[in-house]
């Protein structure tokens, strides 16, 4: 009886150590268990921090490409239109050269042409005038292949017209020589109506007459009844008479 006390609390003994052992291992394996949950938490949570960080950098980046893209492509655009602005203007230069090449070509052949009108109507011009026009004429080029512009050809022919349209709408006196009916050349004094008519008259008061513009040149008539009325016409000019009517004969072609 004894004998099986003893046995039974052995047995006892052995069940509650064999409890306590597996209870121990159980325990631990939970422990090593929890471990590893706890540090497969931590590395989610790092995985997720380090990915935030990631995601706010790569839209950082990702918003530079695009302004730096946007920027390319107005620069772009600019470039073009620049470009296209840049052919048009090279289109209405070169329209312009054109224009202004066919301009100047129009402006020489009709210097050219003029020049040469001028020249035809020189001979019949009054001699003082002739005397006036000597420099404009000399500069009148006589190479068709000129080195002077259209422009300067241009401004010698507007300075000969107006000197004639001075000497047209005005009256002038001058200092000249006419030969007589003997032949003689005497000192007269001529007054030029413009370019239609002139009347001399030496300083003796004999010798006086009158000229007219002719194919030629200017023809001269004598007439010596007409020297108290051009004396009197001179000294109007020079104010050493109030001014008056004065009639003098004219030939009309």
């Amino acid at each position: 009886m004894r004998f099986i006390q003893i046995f039974s609390w052995m047995a006892a003994v052995i069940l509650t150590a064999a409890g306590s052992a597996f209870a121990q291992s159980a325990l631990a394996e939970s422990r090593s268990a929890l471990e590893k949950w706890v540090e497969t938490r931590q590395l989610i949570s790092k995985s997720r921090s380090d990915w935030q960080v990631d995601k706010e950098t790569i839209e950082q980046t990702t918003q530079l490409f695009d302004r730096e893209l946007k920027a390319i492509e107005e620069q772009m655009a600019k470039l073009s239109t620049n470009s296209t602005q840049v052919e048009k203007e090279r289109a209405e230069a070169e329209a312009q050269k054109l224009a202004s090449n066919q301009t100047i070509e129009k402006a020489r052949q009709f210097a050219s042409e003029f020049e040469a009108k001028i020249k035809k109507g020189v001979p019949p011009l009054p001699v003082p005038l002739q005397d006036i026009l000597k420099p404009l004429l000399n500069r009148i080029p006589s190479d068709p292949n000129t080195k002077m512009t259209a422009a300067e050809r241009m401004q010698v022919i507007v300075a000969i017209l107006n000197e004639l349209d001075k000497f047209n709408n005005s009256i002038s006196v001058f200092n000249e020589k006419r030969k007589n009916p003997k032949g003689e050349d005497v000192s007269v004094e001529t007054v030029y109506v413009g370019l239609g008519a002139a009347y001399f008259v030496n300083e003796g008061g004999d010798f006086a007459g009158l000229g007219s513009p002719g194919t030629g040149g200017w023809e001269w008539t004598s007439s010596p009844e007409l020297a108290a009325a051009v004396r009197e016409v001179i000294r109007i000019y020079r104010n050493e008479r109030p001014a008056k009517f004065i009639p003098l004969p004219a030939k009309i072609r």
